[in-house]
């Protein structure tokens, strides 16, 4: 075939392409199957001093005298909080949002969770299965862990950076934020961003969905966290 009549064919072929696929393209992308992979499609990652933060070894015993480590959650998205069994006021209402997403996620294997307890004199082991059993805490991969105080408050205040205090003052004498934390299958601090495009680190641990709001005005979470479970639960 001439090279003139080439040409002409393939700008041909292009035009006819043109016309049947980039009206595709135009109505995915306002349907908002097409999106942008590098903005607000995936979690952020926390950092610090531009390095992602990352759970540090840990390593304490579970309600059934099981050694627990932070190798254990390698390959499993989970949720961690900082809790105690004695807890008089935002405790139950966090337990009880844990045992939702242990609920949702019942069906898959790389999800957990861990409670770490701030008052580990009290809450050795079989304090926490008790509690575990009290509760309907079922899931062999959510592990409610005890061991050397300062250990667990050094890895509430520089591992995860949340309040764990002892505090006469306060309910229960501890203080703590009743936040959770969103780790992914890497060990990676994860969490959605806010209307800034900001990281909002934590999630509300303290408001269930049922409520909507609690009596200070803050709106519950656990709606958004499941959201970004699911999201985690689909990157290798």
């Amino acid at each position: 075939m001439h090279k003139k009549y080439t040409y002409i064919w393939v700008s041909f072929v292009i035009l006819i392409f043109g016309i049947i696929f980039v009206p595709k393209i135009v109505n995915r992308v306002r349907s908002g199957e097409i999106v942008d992979n590098d903005r607000m499609s995936k979690l952020a990652f926390i950092e610090v001093n531009g390095e992602k933060r990352k759970v540090p070894s840990f390593s304490f015993i579970n309600q059934d005298s099981l050694l627990i480590t932070d190798k254990d959650y390698l390959g499993k998205v989970y949720v961690a909080e900082f809790f105690f069994t004695t807890c008089p006021t935002i405790c139950p209402v966090m337990t009880q949002n844990l045992v939702e997403l242990q609920n949702t996620f019942k069906d898959f294997d790389d999800f957990g969770i861990v409670s770490f307890t701030i008052n580990p004199r009290y809450d050795v082991p079989q304090v926490l299965k008790e509690y575990a059993e009290k509760n309907s805490i079922t899931d062999i991969d959510w592990h409610l862990l005890t061991g050397n105080r300062d250990s667990i408050y050094n890895l509430a205040q520089n591992g995860f950076y949340l309040i764990a205090n002892e505090d006469e003052a306060a309910p229960g004498g501890f203080e703590h934020s009743g936040m959770f934390a969103l780790i992914d299958k890497n060990g990676y601090f994860r969490s959605r961003r806010d209307t800034a495009n900001n990281p909002i680190i934590y999630y509300r641990g303290t408001v269930t969905e049922e409520q909507g709001k609690n009596s200070e005005g803050e709106e519950e979470q656990i709606s958004v966290l499941k959201e970004d479970i699911k999201e985690l639960l689909k990157e290798e």
